[in-house]
């Protein structure tokens, strides 16, 4: 049964909610909305010309008989605001808000929206028309149609009467005059006025790869309004509100007949049998069974028997290996079931649930000529997931009958929810099944369990997989057994706590020992002159990370690394590669052997870290090191390029230098680490910019230069800009000179960024002649000096130094090159001749030691990475409120719920002072489960705000990670609430989502 609806009076939905279908005219929504402020902020203002019904001023407005009616049931309405928290079957994490009502007051029994109660792990809470607050819990969500039920304590409600509306599903006709009364986007009560134009539409499609129920009815109402009551002028409820179309005036009531069929087994406190023969039906009017083959007489049959019919059921998708694929094919027209004429839906459900285990007889007709048989009905909930498995920062479940119904392929198999960590396959981002791990097949999630339990830690294993819309292709992938970063553990929900319950599936086995092996490299031809033989020194470098921080925006990367000394396994690669410490590096030698690698070296300003390996594990395998010019590359000079295109192939070009100039990488609105203060060298080739990591060579084959990608800004598109530039290979040579020593790198910084000015410039803010002619003799080639851009918050130097400041010589040395500026790495304290306001003058400056260490400690709390800020942040900040700043947060979590955004500094606690991670984490751990904490926070714009945080349920880990020799230590710490699906730094944080 579904209804359409004319409408008298709409609202604009929320569009951040809809899910679109390529190539449609009207798209189709969902109508929860999220709860993010700048979307609320824009919504407003497109409603500004607006006048909208609000619950200050619905009753003047509605006609009289309307407005007790509506006084009452308001009272009964919620707004839900709800999270799921991890991504399951066919829906990821998210935040969002929605509507419901009390259907049971005297048990506290909310009806709402499928797509509201989760299927997946749920935290939420309603809040009642007098605004006060209770948590809800799921307790039942239908497997096919969508609607769910959630539950609450009544005697948390302490200042108003708790009433329900009752469900009346036999008073839905067409013409009937209606109102839809719900929350819009969780700011005001919102009242759709409307009748009911159809009981015969099928349910709409919302989008491939998500939840769509399998029939609904329809009228237009605004974001947030999802399981909103549709009542009647007596205060029934005849239908629940779905969905809709954003393009126009329909929206999608869910008929009530299986609602109040379920409430009644929810009351008893049973699980409502749902029944299945796994084929999914569409109504039909006749004219088009008739060309389908309905024979005269039985439509006459139907006609006498229901007047009022104007169509009948037939098969639109028969589910292979299901229980009538034997039987049944598309476009089969439905006629009698257990000797019972069925031309509607609820008839059908009912029948099929009523009988769930046992055989029906079922007639049809197909072509014209009437077949009957038996099926046995199938438990509807059997073939619907309630449990999946986390590993190696990916989620998996079995294959649910919603998404084997969508694609028309038979139910069961691993499907992948979470495509992260290991499981973040080649192709499309979403619908992958795995068919098989390390040679066993994995038919279900049990055989999955056990063909992965017993592999080691950090081996390498075969997955075939194919994408669930394209079963013609298969296809298989190596990857790395990830269980050291995250749990290998089963979540099972918990219907009668609302709670999932987790089940650790036992401590991986030690990773093998590694044994030495040996590989030759493929030759080179000969034309290519002494640069091939660079093809021993260039090795493959490949970085994951577990959990985004210091504002980086990708966990996978891989590009060339070049090996500058084979005895002691070193090599130097972009930090666009490794752009931390913290994570997961393998080292892929002569494209056959993979071993791994731990980082030696990040450096804080220039765009290399160095990265070490264990000779031998690579047995007498022929690499060697690079040979590094003491020569520097000018304009015009002739090089080769050797790099790595973007096949991940080794490619050779002659070419030209065609500028060495001084740069600056455009910053990203949220700060990560960016190159300052480099000479980049350019190159007349196409290859350039195909080409993102490799060297630059002279004619006997000696490295000059580094050829490296560099981060830079997001652009509109949401894309990041990547540029291609050379990096003088006499940079890594303080750093390289200490690691071949086996000494730790300590070079000491300005902490200040520069930018070239011109010597036009220079005079008119006061530069003299006398160092207008001391430039020119220094540096013939280019005549400028270096502009003080930014200076590091918090830095000794900052205090000396000043931004506008134009330097012109350091310990009497005129600076006309980036790279005269390294004399700063061994120097406690420099000379620094400025010009300041066209005042010259001498400081003593003091340099800062840089461990190169990167990022140490990272706290997860209420599902945000939280840690102290990186250098970009104080490169891009002129101040610091706290040392406690917001890197990531995870979709689904309360971070994102209640308006953490990574860029925010912690600055309370409760009113407690956070000044650093160790005050916040002895702040946080005092707070009991389910309580607000109140948050002061400063944006990266300096605006002060309070957030009220609510803990959730006690998942009792708290991790930190601090890196001691390159690993990894957690630290738990009891009876802190993580607030967030007891993700820990343990556990990947895959989808965390950075604000960019």
């Amino acid at each position: 049964m579904d209804a359409d609806v004319e409408n008298t009076q709409m609202e604009n939905g929320d569009s951040n909610s809809t899910i679109q279908r390529p190539g449609q005219q009207h798209k189709r929504r969902r109508t929860n909305s999220l709860t993010i402020q700048s979307v609320k902020r824009q919504e407003i203002g497109e409603k500004q010309n607006e006048e909208p019904i609000t619950n200050t001023s619905f009753s003047a407005l509605q006609p009289p008989p309307w407005q007790d009616t509506i006084e009452k049931a308001v009272t009964a309405i919620v707004s839900i605001r709800f999270s799921q928290v991890a991504a399951f079957d066919t829906e990821g994490p998210e935040n969002s808000e929605a509507s419901g009502f009390i259907v049971d007051a005297k048990r506290g029994i909310i009806l709402t929206n499928r797509h509201v109660a989760c299927a997946g792990p749920f935290v939420g809470e309603a809040v009642c028309h007098d605004h006060e607050e209770v948590s809800v819990y799921p307790v039942y969500r239908d497997p096919v149609h969508d609607f769910g039920f959630l539950k609450f304590d009544p005697k948390e409600v302490k200042y108003m009467p708790i009433i329900d509306i009752p469900l009346a599903p036999h008073l839905a006709k067409v013409g009937l005059d209606i109102r839809v009364v719900g929350n819009d986007a969780g700011e005001k009560l919102s009242i759709l006025a409307g009748s009911i134009s159809r009981l015969d539409r099928n349910a709409p499609e919302y989008g491939d790869l998500t939840y769509n129920d399998f029939k609904q009815a329809a009228s237009s109402t605004s974001g947030g309004s999802s399981g909103s009551p549709v009542i009647d002028i007596h205060g029934n409820a005849v239908g629940l509100q779905a969905g809709g179309y954003t393009k126009a005036a329909t929206d999608f009531f869910l008929p009530l007949d299986r609602i109040a069929r379920a409430l009644q087994y929810i009351q008893k406190g049973e699980t409502a049998p749902r029944g299945t023969i796994q084929v999914q039906f569409l109504h039909k009017p006749f004219d088009e069974t008739r060309r389908l083959g309905l024979q005269k007489e039985t439509e006459a049959i139907i006609r006498e028997l229901f007047p009022e019919e104007i169509g009948m059921l037939v098969a639109e998708t028969v589910v292979p290996k299901g229980p009538a694929s034997a039987h049944m094919e598309e476009g089969d027209i439905l006629i009698k079931i257990n000797g019972q004429y069925i031309t509607k839906f609820v008839p059908l459900d009912d029948l099929l649930d009523s009988h769930v285990g046992q055989e029906i007889e079922i007639t049809i007709e197909r072509g014209g000529k009437p077949t009957t048989f038996t099926v046995t009905v199938h438990d509807l909930h059997l073939i619907t997931p309630d449990r999946y498995v986390e590993i190696g920062g990916a989620k998996l479940n079995e294959l649910s009958y919603q998404l084997a119904r969508s694609y028309c392929v038979p139910v069961g198999g691993v499907y992948v929810a979470e495509p992260a960590g290991m499981f973040r396959l080649d192709g499309p981002d979403h619908g992958w099944i795995i068919a098989s791990v390390d040679n066993k097949p994995t038919p279900n999630l049990q055989t999955f369990i056990e063909a992965i339990k017993d592999i080691p830690d950090r081996e390498r294993i075969p997955v075939v997989y194919y994408s669930i819309a394209d079963i013609h292709t298969t296809s298989v992938a190596v990857v790395q057994v990830e269980k050291h970063w995250s749990r290998f553990r089963l979540a099972v929900r918990n219907d009668s706590t609302g709670l999932w319950d987790f089940t650790d599936l036992g401590l991986p086995p030690s990773p093998k020992v590694l044994q030495p092996a040996t590989a030759r490299f493929i030759e080179m031809d000969e034309s290519l002159g002494a640069a091939k033989d660079l093809i021993a020194s260039l090795v493959k470098v490949s970085y994951y990370m577990p959990c985004r921080i210091d504002g980086f925006p990708k966990s996978r990367k891989q590009g060339a690394g070049l090996v500058v000394d084979a005895e002691k396994g070193l090599i130097v690669v972009s930090r666009s590669i490794i752009p931390l410490s913290m994570g997961d590096i393998s080292i892929t030698i002569a494209d056959s052997i993979i071993i791994p690698g731990k980082v030696e070296y990040l450096h804080p300003t220039h765009n290399f870290a160095f990265v070490s390996y264990d000779p031998k594990l690579i047995g007498e395998t022929p690499v060697k090191s690079a040979v590094l010019s003491q020569r520097p590359l000018l304009q015009g000079h002739k090089v080769t390029l050797v790099a790595f295109n973007h096949n991940h192939r080794i490619v050779c070009s002659e070419t030209v230098v065609t500028d060495i100039t001084s740069v600056t990488i455009p910053q990203n609105a949220t700060p990560r680490f960016r190159s300052i203060n480099l000479d980049a060298i350019t190159i007349d080739t196409p290859l350039a910019q195909q080409c993102s990591s490799g060297v630059l060579t002279d004619s006997n084959g000696h490295v000059q230069s580094l050829w490296l990608s560099y981060l830079g800004e997001r652009n509109l598109s949401g894309h990041d800009n990547e540029y291609h530039l050379g990096l003088h290979i006499h940079t890594i040579f303080p750093v390289l000179d200490a690691l071949r020593k086996k000494e730790t790198p300590n070079l000491r910084f300005l902490n200040i960024e520069l930018m070239p000015v011109q010597i036009a410039q220079a005079r008119h803010m006061g530069l003299t002649e006398e160092w207008v002619r001391k430039v020119e003799d220094a540096n013939p080639n280019r005549h400028q000096l270096f502009l003080i851009r930014r200076t590091e918050t918090g830095s000794e130097s900052a205090c000396v130094l000043k931004e506008l400041d134009l330097i012109l010589a350091v310990n009497g040395q005129t600076i006309t090159r980036m790279y005269e500026m390294d004399v700063q790495y061994s120097k406690e304290e420099l000379d620094i001749t400025i010009l300041r306001q066209k005042v010259e003058m001498t400081l003593k400056v003091p340099t800062i030691p840089n461990s190169g260490n990167g990022t140490k400690r990272v706290v997860i709390w209420a599902g945000a990475a939280i840690q102290e800020p990186h250098k970009a942040v104080l490169q891009q900040s002129k101040s610091l409120p706290s040392r406690v700043y917001i890197s990531a947060r995870s979709k689904g979590s309360p971070s994102y719920m209640y308006g953490m955004v990574p860029t925010m500094w912690i600055t309370q606690i409760n009113g407690i002072p956070t000044p650093d991670l160790g005050s916040f984490v002895a702040a946080v751990r005092k707070f009991p489960d389910n309580t607000y904490v109140r948050v002061k926070i400063i944006t990266f714009d300096m605006i002060p705000m309070v957030l009220a945080i609510k803990t959730c349920r006690p998942w009792k880990w708290f991790e930190t990670i601090s890196r001691k020799n390159g690993e990894k230590s957690s630290s738990p710490i009891e009876c802190i609430p993580l607030l967030y699906l007891n993700l820990s730094i343990d556990e990947h944080l895959p989808n965390f989502d950075l604000l960019n």
